[in-house]
């Protein structure tokens, strides 16, 4: 990072993220990784949080997004995971940039994942999206099929289910989270179990307003943005 890019960063900024990232690793403790969801987060504010404050992984939702930062990013520092809605048309943009996948609900998108990773020989690992809430307004696959899911994706060469993901309903309290954490590690727990999940199975659940929690419940990968880089910005 260039000192002229340091220097874009406001002290206010700087030390108002170094302080959230320093709070977040007080809360999580050594029982779960701190990847930063960055969507709408400036490169050089991105790249203070890495090279100043140790951030280690973070995570875009849009691929577009991802790719307008990429070149720019202190990538040999940093884990770069995509952790939002993928459509099978943009997978080989991202396959061999990114370290994991968080998003995988259909068979379509892992046969493309599939394709592409083996086109470029790579293996891209992957986490299975869980529809925990049954929304239908949002992606993931139900938990009464995840097993069946996961087996069968399981085959495709060039693919590496790491895990599961989930993205709960929006809760008020805080506390409104349990239920739906407690139904994710069960499922995860299973999974793992019946050797579903790779030798080092990931649990990525919880973001900015409920990661304590998710920690508590076993979570090993939280996703926190706000909680470190303030509102988001989407002007």
């Amino acid at each position: 990072m260039t000192e002229r890019s340091l220097n874009n960063v406001p002290d206010a900024l700087k030390a108002n993220v170094k302080a959230s990232i320093e709070k977040i690793r007080s809360d999580i403790g050594g029982n779960a990784v701190l990847m930063a969801a960055t969507k709408t987060v400036p490169v050089e504010v991105i790249n203070y949080a890495i090279t100043e404050c140790g951030l280690t992984d973070i995570g875009e939702n849009r691929v577009q997004e991802l790719l307008s930062k990429y070149d720019e990013l202190e990538k040999d520092k940093v884990n770069l995971h995509f952790i939002g809605t993928l459509q099978p048309n943009k997978v080989k943009y991202i396959v061999g940039k990114v370290c994991l996948i968080h998003s995988l609900d259909s068979v379509k998108l892992a046969e493309e994942i599939s394709k592409r990773s083996v086109k470029i020989g790579t293996v891209t690992d992957c986490l299975c999206e869980i529809n925990i809430g049954n929304e239908e307004a949002k992606g993931g696959i139900d938990e009464k099929y995840a097993e069946e899911f996961i087996r069968s994706v399981s085959t495709l060469e060039g693919i590496k289910i790491r895990g599961i993901m989930v993205i709960g309903p929006h809760c008020e309290n805080t506390e409104d989270y349990i239920p739906f954490f407690e139904r994710t590690k069960a499922l995860f727990d299973d999974l793992s179990c019946k050797g579903l999940l790779s030798e080092k199975p990931i649990l990525s659940m919880g973001m900015s307003d409920n990661y304590s929690l998710a920690v508590r419940h076993g979570s090993t990968l939280v996703r926190p943005g706000s909680a470190i880089f303030g509102a988001r910005n989407y002007t």
